[in-house]
């Protein structure tokens, strides 16, 4: 593949070019299974190429250790493309294992067809990034949140979405079933504007916050509350 700036050959496809500093793909789709990670690079309503990683998963102690490598090998093919977008689809291991190694804005999407998932995505008007800091996008009248510390951080996990604006902490009930296992959070279906709630459980207590989004309707909304489940998800909240 050349670079379609300068026609400069490019090692593997998609690839950023180092000799006139052109991004050659501008997201990156990620078909993981636990033994192969099938890559797709779109740029712009195209796909620009394709490439493949695989693996052979260990037992025991040496799977950890080999599905970081995984990971990593997969995250460095990512990184040499330089995007603005990751979307995954597959196992969720490795999914969490890919997502921990990477600092690009990144999207979960169905398994049965990706890569068409995010050319439809890409085809709509996208969505404003809000570039606010996730410590910066809290506010409103309640600033108590249940669960101290782990009540907080599924805050910041569901701020850290680059779709989402605000959230504004709600008043905290009691009485519901009591959650054995920490803190618990989900987010509910969204309204018409595309803003979602996100519930917080901590035992018998219940806190039902407000996070404000980009999205200007319920179908849009409802991409990003699938976002932010995905998240807390694999962040160990749901």
């Amino acid at each position: 593949m050349e670079c379609r700036q300068c026609a400069s050959s490019l090692e593997r496809p998609g690839d950023y070019c180092l000799v006139c500093r052109t991004r050659n793909a501008d997201a990156v789709v990620l078909d993981l299974d636990r033994d192969h990670a099938a890559m797709t690079m779109l740029l712009d309503e195209d796909a620009v190429g394709a490439t493949d990683v695989r693996t052979t998963p260990e037992d025991g102690e040496r799977e950890v250790v080999e599905l970081r490598n995984f990971a990593g090998r997969v995250a460095d093919e990512v990184r040499r493309k330089r995007p603005e977008e990751v979307y995954a689809a597959g196992d969720r291991d490795v999914i969490r294992a890919v997502r921990a190694q990477l600092r690009h804005d990144f999207y979960r999407v169905g398994d049965e067809r990706p890569v068409g998932e995010v050319l439809e995505r890409r085809n709509e008007r996208s969505l404003e990034v809000v570039e606010t800091d996730p410590g910066d996008k809290l506010g409103g009248a309640h600033t108590t949140l249940i669960g101290n510390r782990d009540g907080m951080r599924a805050i910041r996990e569901v701020a850290r979405h680059p779709h989402v604006k605000k959230i504004i902490p709600g008043p905290i009930s009691a009485g519901g079933s009591s959650s054995p296992s920490g803190v618990r959070a989900k987010a509910t279906r969204a309204d018409e504007n595309g803003n979602v709630r996100l519930l917080l459980r901590d035992g018998s207590s219940v806190q039902e916050n407000r996070v404000v989004t980009t999205a200007m309707d319920r179908e849009r909304g409802e991409r990003v509350r699938d976002d932010l489940n995905e998240v807390l998800a694999e962040t160990g909240f749901q």
